[in-house]
């Protein structure tokens, strides 16, 4: 279990109780859990992807510690921008395909 951060950006009402009925809004739109399990994450992260598609013009970023990931963390998009962490001569970098 690792820290999980959720930044969101004109997301409808929906989406964002969701995220505070299982994580602490910590201001408008940053969400924080310090001990979510992957498989919650990961059921979050399912619900988030099916709502998003009646979004218009929002995102969110999640975040959260992995060790096998370059920088120690891992990123998922939805919206834009995406961003993703890649290793370039030794510094972690964000590519935006």
């Amino acid at each position: 279990m690792s820290m999980t951060l959720a930044v969101t950006r004109n997301v409808s009402p929906r989406i964002r109780g969701f995220l505070a009925s299982s994580m602490l809004e910590l201001a408008p739109g940053v969400y924080s859990a310090p001990r979510l399990s992957p498989a919650v994450r990961d059921r979050i992260w399912t619900v988030l992807q099916d709502w998003f598609k009646a979004e218009q013009e929002a995102s969110v970023v999640m975040v959260w510690q992995d060790a096998n990931m370059p920088g120690g963390q891992s990123v998922k998009t939805l919206g834009l921008p995406p961003v993703e962490l890649v290793e370039l001569d030794g510094l972690i970098v964000t590519r935006h395909p």
